[in-house]
């Protein structure tokens, strides 16, 4: 499975890089925000994405936004990592059609269950 870890902070990229790892994910390509992520995706196949919600120049909302407009890309699953604690924006991004979520801190076991959820529901 392919995966790409979309966060601007290159140490929450590492520690989630590592988690995956861990979980026996290793085909990983990493983008430091949303702009770079849709080109990624443009030009290679990805399995899952996995990205921060607040980033500078495109944040998560609108790469989720941008994914699921695009025929090509729409059916990727999206898997969004926040600190974020507002009902109203977490409701916002469910209506997006995130495919799962999860609140920061988090650890492995949490990670793991979101995976298994996430590819459950898209298989």
């Amino acid at each position: 499975m392919k995966i790409l870890v979309v966060d601007d902070m290159p140490l929450m990229r590492h520690v989630l890089i590592n988690m995956l790892r861990k979980l026996n994910y290793h085909d990983i390509v990493e983008a430091t925000d949303g702009i770079q992520a849709l080109s990624l995706l443009q030009n290679q196949g990805y399995d899952l994405v996995i990205t921060d919600l607040h980033m500078p120049k495109m944040d998560g909302k609108t790469l989720l936004n941008r994914i699921r407009d695009d025929q090509e890309l729409a059916e990727i699953p999206v898997l969004m990592i926040t600190c974020e604690d507002s009902s109203t924006a977490i409701k916002e991004i469910i209506a997006a059609k995130v495919s799962g979520f999860i609140v920061k801190p988090f650890n492995l076991n949490v990670l793991d269950s979101q995976l298994k959820k996430v590819m459950k529901l898209e298989s």
